[in-house]
């Protein structure tokens, strides 16, 4: 027991702890949505979307959240526009935007002094450091996040199945995409001190799509998928405070490895089913 207690003994561990959790809450809920319209390509390239600002704010000294936020919103414009506007498909529209901001953060990172420095916190964040303002941050967000997900349930649940369906009800799906991406965006902004912005991915999609594979109900699988997450973000800091891992890195591992065991436990069941019991001779 006190190899699993010892390492939430210090307070920037217990600050881990709670920053992890509130990024799960944000990231999982919102995520459920992300899994079930197949939007995982996008909210990867909205994870990434965000390092130009970020970088910015970097290299000019001023918010990093602000400068994400800002990031945030041009990418989620310009997701928008090309969704309307471009005759190419959806995925070559967002994958040259992925490339693009992605690029373009690092070139900006690359005028910094301490380049490599600078990159790795961006990218992979720093849980052992956050602050209690990056919490109250998170735990803001997580309200909101929370409060649209209940408001636009309707709306969302009838986009994710039946966009057709969706516009017939008078719930404008198009506005609706929108607000998902602007979600989706928050979650992020909100959680890459916690894990960077490559490894909030690993939130937004590992714990939902586990879900996906056990419960059918969609509240039901946002509420399983925070539970996972939650247990991917305690043993994910304690390995990594055990043998010395990267804390963000090993949380976005085990959540994306849970999603792995499970399926290859359903898989093992249904072959023994098939199979069907053994007599003996």
């Amino acid at each position: 027991m006190a190899w699993l207690l010892d390492p939430f003994e210090p307070e920037f561990m217990q600050r881990a702890l709670l920053a992890g959790m509130l990024a799960v809450l944000a990231s999982s809920v919102i995520g459920t949505w992300v899994v079930l319209r197949g939007l995982s390509f996008l909210g990867d390239a909205l994870a990434h979307g965000v390092i130009p600002g970020m970088a910015l704010a970097v290299l000019w000294g001023f918010n990093v959240t602000v400068g994400a936020l800002a990031s945030a919103a041009l990418m989620v414009g310009g997701v928008t526009l090309v969704n309307r506007r471009s005759r190419l498909g959806d995925d070559t529209g967002v994958g040259l935007l992925f490339v693009g901001m992605l690029a373009l953060g690092i070139v900006i990172v690359s005028k910094s002094r301490s380049f490599t420095t600078d990159v790795q916190s961006l990218l992979f964040g720093d849980v052992l450091g956050v602050t209690w303002t990056d919490v109250r941050l998170q735990g803001l967000a997580a309200v909101v996040v929370l409060a649209a997900s209940v408001v636009g349930y309707r709306a969302f649940l009838a986009l994710s199945f039946n966009e057709a369906k969706s516009a017939s009800l008078g719930l404008r799906p198009g506005l609706t995409h929108l607000a998902l991406l602007a979600l989706i965006a928050v979650a992020i902004v909100s959680s890459f001190r916690a894990v960077g912005t490559l490894l909030v991915f690993g939130l937004l999609v590992g714990p939902p799509a586990t879900a996906a594979l056990l419960v059918r109900r969609v509240w039901l699988c946002m509420v399983v998928a925070v539970a996972l997450g939650w247990v991917a973000v305690v043993v994910g800091l304690v390995l990594s405070y055990q043998y010395g891992t990267a804390a963000g890195a090993t949380m976005a591992g085990v959540s994306v490895a849970g999603f792995f065991i499970v399926l290859a436990v359903q898989e093992a069941v249904a072959v023994a089913r098939r199979r069907g019991p053994v007599l003996a001779t």
